[in-house]
């Protein structure tokens, strides 16, 4: 399979016109169909990185939820020579696959709140807004990112993953239905800095983003150079012998890894900024860093990614060093077409509101720093205040 896609990825590189090349399975599907044991051998045996299969090597992930989730009356077997499984089956790898690729930074989920042929409508409309094309009437690109406020979010300590029990819905580890507990996740470390530009109509950023990356104990910060190897400790009952460190090299999925991205946004057109996303190279991030705005703060964040209820949400959580007003500060944003109360949030967080349109919660001016104090910027989530409108009309 992999070999396959290569062959297909070389042809496109190669081609002189814009090529675009879709694969009906991804390698990350393989992981829902192998044992864990088998699929760890299988990613040791091929040398894999299991981030870098999920995050770089495809630019946007579209899963189609199975007609056996939410469309029981359309799944049969009589019609399809390639179906086997019974619909118990279909559903238990439908969820696995779709966790397979929990963590990707383009991951769309189409459900079947729909009819098929508007679910093929909504799929096309998620690979256009990905490409940036304009679909014009053809095609409702009625989906928006939306985000919220969250005051207070469960402890990892209190968190456990929950199991999937068939058809009869998430449970604990005794065997018992819960709702507003937290579904499996995937965390990762995102580092954003804004860039010097022409003008203050167009902005750019660059950004890396990592997952496993070691925590420095000693100074209560991410190794931001931790990459694909780990520094370790002897440590006995707990106790640091405090013998010399020593580096593990390797590609399994234990491992970090980072991946690299350059936005720009373009000024205003049509009351529209369109925004150009571009991964990049470790060499190329460093060399754009040179071109870092020092008047912005750089980013911390540590990104946690899930799906619930067949929509996919990232929840961005503020990490020091970070300027006071983000000290607590927690966004969860989610691309959805449902409007208002028609869109259901996690249960087990605790939403403060909704702040889409408030461009005081935007990267971009979370980051500014304080040079003259002109504008006011929203306090830390955990207090009892609530930010002013800035009124320049910055996102």
């Amino acid at each position: 399979m992999m070999q396959v896609e290569n062959t297909f990825f070389d042809l496109a590189s190669n081609c002189r016109r814009n090529c675009l090349v879709i694969c009906d399975r991804g390698i990350m599907d393989g992981s829902a169909y192998l044992k864990p044991e088998d699929w760890k051998k299988l990613k040791e045996k091929n040398n894999w990185n299991e981030v870098d299969l999920r995050d770089s090597r495809y630019n946007l992930v579209v899963h189609m939820v199975s007609a056996a989730i939410g469309a029981e009356d359309f799944y049969r077997l009589d019609n399809n020579s390639t179906r086997t499984e019974g619909i118990e089956i279909a559903r238990e790898l439908d969820k696995l696959t779709a966790q397979a690729w929990v963590g990707h930074p383009y991951y769309d989920v189409i459900d079947n709140s729909t009819d098929f042929e508007r679910k093929v409508v909504r799929m096309i409309a998620a690979v256009c807004n990905r490409l940036g094309i304009e679909a014009g009437d053809r095609l409702s690109l009625d989906s928006k990112k939306r985000k919220f406020l969250v005051n207070k979010m469960m402890d990892d300590s209190d968190s456990f993953q929950l199991k999937i029990n068939g058809a009869h819905g998430l449970t604990d580890e005794k065997g018992i239905s819960v709702v507003n507990s937290y579904p499996q996740f995937q965390d990762f470390i995102v580092v954003h800095d804004y860039l010097v530009t022409p003008n203050h109509h167009m902005q750019a950023r660059i950004r890396r983003r990592g997952q496993n990356v070691r925590w420095d104990v000693e100074k209560h910060c991410w190794d931001l150079e931790t990459d694909n190897r780990y520094q370790v400790c002897a440590v006995s009952k707990g106790k640091d012998t405090k013998n010399s460190p020593i580096f593990i090299y390797g590609t399994d999925a234990d491992f970090s890894n980072w991946t690299y991205t350059h936005t720009t946004r373009r000024p205003e057109i049509n009351k529209e900024s369109p925004e150009l996303r571009m991964q990049i190279s470790a060499r190329e991030y460093r060399l754009l860093l040179v071109q870092k705005d020092v008047n912005h703060y750089t980013i911390y964040k540590k990104r946690r990614c899930f799906l619930w209820k067949n929509q996919y949400f990232q929840m961005d959580i503020y990490e020091e060093p970070c300027h006071p007003r983000c000290r607590g500060l927690i966004i969860l944003e989610t691309y959805t077409t449902l409007l208002d109360k028609d869109l259901e949030l996690p249960g087990f967080l605790e939403i403060i509101k909704e702040i889409t349109n408030d461009g005081n919660y935007s990267m971009y001016k979370l980051s500014k720093k304080d040079s003259d104090e002109v504008n006011r910027v929203p306090p830390s989530p955990r207090t009892d205040g609530v930010p002013e409108t800035i009124t320049d009309g910055v996102v």
